[in-house]
Protein backbone atom coordinates (compact mmCIF):
# COMPACT_ATOMS: atom_id res chain seq x y z
CA UNK A 1 0.00 0.00 0.00
CA UNK A 2 2.84 2.31 -0.70
CA UNK A 3 3.95 1.87 -4.30
CA UNK A 4 6.95 0.83 -6.31
CA UNK A 5 9.81 1.04 -6.10
CA UNK A 6 9.05 0.46 -2.44
CA UNK A 7 11.72 2.51 -0.68
CA UNK A 8 11.29 5.57 -2.93
CA UNK A 9 7.50 5.35 -2.61
CA UNK A 10 7.81 5.32 1.18
CA UNK A 11 10.12 8.35 1.03
CA UNK A 12 7.59 10.24 -1.08
CA UNK A 13 4.75 9.30 1.27
CA UNK A 14 6.81 10.55 4.19
CA UNK A 15 7.45 13.85 2.37
CA UNK A 16 3.89 14.47 1.17
CA UNK A 17 1.52 13.10 3.79
CA UNK A 18 0.96 15.60 6.62
CA UNK A 19 0.49 12.98 9.33
CA UNK A 20 1.69 9.47 10.10
CA UNK A 21 -0.46 6.59 8.90
CA UNK A 22 -0.50 4.79 12.26
CA UNK A 23 -2.74 1.72 11.84
CA UNK A 24 -3.89 2.79 8.35
CA UNK A 25 -2.37 0.54 5.67
CA UNK A 26 -1.03 -1.81 8.33
CA UNK A 27 -2.00 -5.34 9.31
CA UNK A 28 -4.79 -5.90 11.82
CA UNK A 29 -5.70 -9.29 13.19
CA UNK A 30 -4.76 -11.97 15.65
CA UNK A 31 -2.29 -14.75 16.35
CA UNK A 32 -3.33 -17.33 18.92
CA UNK A 33 -1.52 -20.06 20.87
CA UNK A 34 -2.60 -22.72 18.31
CA UNK A 35 -0.62 -20.94 15.59
CA UNK A 36 -3.82 -19.67 13.97
CA UNK A 37 -3.44 -16.28 12.37
CA UNK A 38 -5.94 -14.08 10.61
CA UNK A 39 -4.80 -10.71 9.31
CA UNK A 40 -6.34 -8.02 7.15
CA UNK A 41 -4.95 -4.82 5.71
CA UNK A 42 -6.49 -1.70 7.24
CA UNK A 43 -7.33 0.14 4.01
CA UNK A 44 -9.98 2.32 5.65
CA UNK A 45 -9.69 3.35 9.27
CA UNK A 46 -11.66 5.37 11.79
CA UNK A 47 -9.95 5.98 15.11
CA UNK A 48 -11.34 8.10 17.93
CA UNK A 49 -8.59 9.66 20.03
CA UNK A 50 -9.19 12.30 22.68
CA UNK A 51 -12.77 12.62 21.45
CA UNK A 52 -11.72 13.39 17.87
CA UNK A 53 -12.56 11.09 14.96
CA UNK A 54 -9.59 10.50 12.65
CA UNK A 55 -10.54 8.95 9.28
CA UNK A 56 -8.07 7.61 6.74
CA UNK A 57 -8.82 6.13 3.32
CA UNK A 58 -7.09 5.96 -0.03
CA UNK A 59 -7.25 4.70 -3.58
CA UNK A 60 -5.04 2.59 -5.77
CA UNK A 61 -3.04 4.80 -8.11
CA UNK A 62 -1.74 3.29 -11.35
CA UNK A 63 -0.28 4.77 -14.54
CA UNK A 64 -3.66 5.43 -16.17
CA UNK A 65 -5.52 6.58 -13.05
CA UNK A 66 -7.82 9.59 -13.33
CA UNK A 67 -6.78 11.86 -10.43
CA UNK A 68 -10.27 13.40 -10.08
CA UNK A 69 -11.93 9.98 -9.99
CA UNK A 70 -9.41 8.65 -7.47
CA UNK A 71 -9.94 11.72 -5.26
CA UNK A 72 -13.72 11.26 -5.38
CA UNK A 73 -13.37 7.55 -4.58
CA UNK A 74 -11.19 8.39 -1.58
CA UNK A 75 -13.64 11.02 -0.34
CA UNK A 76 -16.57 8.58 -0.72
CA UNK A 77 -14.73 5.98 1.35
CA UNK A 78 -14.06 8.56 4.07
CA UNK A 79 -17.67 9.75 4.03
CA UNK A 80 -18.85 6.15 4.44
CA UNK A 81 -16.69 5.76 7.56
CA UNK A 82 -18.02 8.99 9.02
CA UNK A 83 -21.60 7.90 8.29
CA UNK A 84 -20.97 4.56 10.01
CA UNK A 85 -19.60 6.28 13.12
CA UNK A 86 -22.55 8.70 13.15
CA UNK A 87 -25.01 5.79 12.89
CA UNK A 88 -23.26 3.88 15.66
CA UNK A 89 -23.20 6.90 17.96
CA UNK A 90 -26.92 7.44 17.32
CA UNK A 91 -27.58 3.85 18.39
CA UNK A 92 -28.75 2.65 14.99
Amino acid sequence: LSGAPKIRAMEIINELEPMRRNVYAGAVGYLNWNDDTDLAIAIRTAVIKDGILHVQAGAGIVADSDPEAEWEETMNKGRALIAAVNSASAGL
